[in-house]
């Protein structure tokens, strides 16, 4: 009979395939657990193996025998074999190393001789080595079989204690291959060679709602917007990336502001106030081309160097006009009426601009016409002073001539004679006025 329950134990074994837990439903055990028999000092040690199978959370169903011998005058060695049926009680959860456990259940006991129901009960713990292997032990009490012998009613029961060794193995459902099951796995779409929790969701080092593996401030906690980086300036670039960190700036800029608008960044910028619209070179000043000082927005010829005076545009040197001799001329018998000033004036009267009216219809009568022009004054004032104002009074008759069509190349030759050639006395207001004149001379060229 033994031979036969340790087959069918062999057997069952042998054609499981899965271990249990809630992943993998069912577990294998071998181990070998001291005997002995209640009423008497005989004690045998058995080899134990059992198939186990999850149930719940808190329930297994274990099928278990064992085989073996007790050296006592009652029994004969080796003569003892034993299948049992249990239910274990599981005292802890998965997630722990150690987990402590009661089983009870009834069982098949039989030696050379007799047979019959038996009912079993203990307590026990594993302590998990790694997810699928643990270590086992446990103490239990056996209630034997009832028989006869020697003429009297005699029940044998015993007690037990075993140590061994559980496989859990097989295969889970892992839909996203992160080793969580689904049946734990919150996150069953986590893509491949992605680090998960036990949960099964990727991990979240910074905790900012941002998995490490999207994450590119993975120890940082930062914006779902900035692939959880930080931005400590708010102004939508990530830290990372901001070249000014602690100044709200624009993203051109690299995250820098530029309060001129000149696209260089303040930091940089030699010339923060620049004028709106202005060019600027790489150090934020305004371009200045022809390196005169005066800035090209402002400069009127910005590529030729030119006095600020004249705005940026060089002061071209008035052509010399080739003196003209005598014999080159033909002097005209035309009498003209000399333009007079008010005293320490150069600006053209009404009636000064009469007399000039006629002079240039006198010019316009004959093209071949040029003029030459000399201005003087009286004697009132510095020589230096009346010289400078002659010369002025002069400049307003030609100014005034060239606004009227006259040609600049037919006015030859002006000279500013100050109060050298008076055409009469200084020392009276009617001598002074006939003195503080311009004269004309009509010529033709030979």
């Amino acid at each position: 009979m033994k031979k036969v329950i340790l087959l069918s134990l062999i057997l069952t074994i042998a054609a499981a395939t899965n271990a249990q837990t809630s992943d993998k439903k069912w577990g294998i055990g071998a181990g070998l657990g001291a005997y002995g028999i209640l009423d008497n000092s005989s004690l045998g040690l058995m080899p134990e193996l059992y198939l186990s199978r999850f149930i719940s959370p808190k329930l297994d169903f274990m099928l278990k025998g064992v085989w073996g011998g007790f050296n006592s005058d009652l029994i004969s060695k080796n003569d003892l074999g034993n299948i049992s049926f249990d239910l274990r009680y599981k005292l802890a959860n998965e997630t722990k190393k150690i987990r402590p456990y009661l089983y009870a259940g009834p069982g098949f006991l039989a030696d050379n001789s007799e047979s019959g129901l038996n009912f079993n009960f203990g307590l026990g713990s594993k302590y998990y080595l790694s997810p699928a292997a643990a270590l086992y032990l446990d103490a239990g009490y056996i209630k034997g079989i009832e028989t006869i012998r020697a003429g009297k009613s005699v029940t044998e029961n015993f007690w037990k204690a075993t140590i061994g060794v559980e496989f859990d193995f097989g295969k889970t459902l892992d839909s996203d291959m992160d080793g969580v099951s689904d049946k734990k796995d919150k996150c069953p779409d986590t893509p491949p060679a992605v680090a998960v929790d036990a949960n099964g969701c990727p991990v979240d080092t910074d905790g900012d709602g941002v998995a490490d593996y999207i994450d590119d401030c993975p120890t940082v906690a930062g914006l779902t917007s900035l692939k959880g980086c930080p931005d400590t300036d708010k102004d939508g670039i990530a830290d990372k990336d901001d070249a000014c960190p602690d100044i709200a700036g624009i993203v051109s800029l690299k995250g820098c502001p530029d309060s001129d608008g000149d696209g260089v960044t303040d930091k940089d910028d030699k010339c923060p106030n620049t004028k709106k619209g202005y060019k600027v070179d790489s150090s934020g000043c305004p371009l200045d081309q022809d390196k005169d000082g005066v800035i090209d927005e402002e400069d009127v010829c910005p590529t030729v160097a030119g006095p600020k005076e004249n705005k940026g545009c060089p002061v071209k040197e008035p052509e010399k006009k080739k003196e003209i001799t005598a014999d080159q001329v033909e002097i005209q018998n035309i009498k003209v009426t000399p333009v007079h000033f008010l005293s320490d004036k150069s600006y053209l009267t009404d009636y000064s601009k009469g007399i000039l009216d006629k002079l240039i219809q006198t010019l316009n009568s004959n093209k071949s016409y040029h003029t030459n022009i000399f201005g003087y004054a009286d004697s009132q004032g510095t020589d230096s002073h009346n010289y400078k104002l002659s010369q002025a009074r002069i400049e307003s008759v030609v100014k005034y001539l060239i606004s009227k069509g006259i040609s600049a190349d037919r006015i030859i030759h002006q000279k500013a004679f100050g109060e050298t050639k008076p055409v009469a006395s200084n020392k009276t207001p009617e001598g002074r006025l006939q003195n503080r004149r311009v004269e004309f001379e009509i010529f033709i060229m030979k």
